[in-house]
């Protein structure tokens, strides 16, 4: 049951409007602040939503290729992917200025949907974004 929830279905999260998307892409970070973009570009379990935090404090859902951006002061972050498994956390350090580019892999869980955060390369990290749409960040 679960594999079949992970494969199938679709679930649907609050979806910015196409000029939001549209600036995000643009990647042009902030000159005192800095950009963390979450990204989900596939569609293995498309049927689950993923609460996702910076700091604690949650920013929104991924759902099957979506996105969220958060803007962020210099500094080390705690990135966490509120999921079932041990590698759905994971503390970035940014700088001012700079984009930080955070692949959300979805795998399967023992008993619920998991995923595993990877730290990617900008050049990764925009195609991935291309490929999906900005959700709505809270």
């Amino acid at each position: 049951m679960l594999a079949a929830s992970l494969a199938t279905g679709c679930a649907s999260v609050n979806m910015a409007d196409a000029t939001q998307d549209a600036a995000r892409k643009t990647f042009t970070a902030p000159a005192d602040k800095a950009g963390i973009y979450i990204y989900r570009n596939e569609t293995m379990g498309a049927a689950v939503k993923m609460p996702v935090t910076v700091d604690g404090q949650m920013i929104g859902q991924t759902a099957a290729n979506t996105y969220l951006y958060k803007e962020v002061a210099p500094g080390k972050h705690k990135v966490e992917s509120l999921t079932e498994g041990s590698e759905n956390k994971m503390e970035v350090d940014v700088k001012a200025g700079t984009l930080t580019y955070i692949w959300q892999e979805v795998k399967m869980g023992m008993w619920a949907a998991a995923s595993k955060l990877h730290l990617v390369s900008p050049e990764q990290g925009q195609k991935g974004v291309m490929e999906t749409k900005l959700a709505v960040t809270q």
